[in-house]
């Protein structure tokens, strides 16, 4: 993995999530979703474990943070 991308996915991870207004939570689920991409095309032709823990992290970060968007159904 490169050293600028390794570097967006420290900073993706170390993000806190508390207190995001819901245009935040838009960015950072699209921030997500592109490292998680980028780390696929890597993962593809490397096939290093690393990368697939990263994108595990991210994915699981990424879905919390959809939850929220989506809000809970009410009956």
């Amino acid at each position: 993995m490169n050293e600028q991308l390794s570097m967006e996915v420290e900073a993706f991870e170390r993000m806190k999530m508390s207190h995001m207004s819901t245009s935040d939570r838009v960015v950072a689920s699209r921030k997500a979703k592109e490292l998680v991409l980028t780390i696929n095309e890597i993962y593809k032709k490397t096939q290093d474990s690393k990368l697939m823990d990263a994108m595990k992290r991210i994915t699981i970060k990424k879905r919390k943070i959809e939850k929220r968007l989506k809000g809970r159904p009410e009956v």
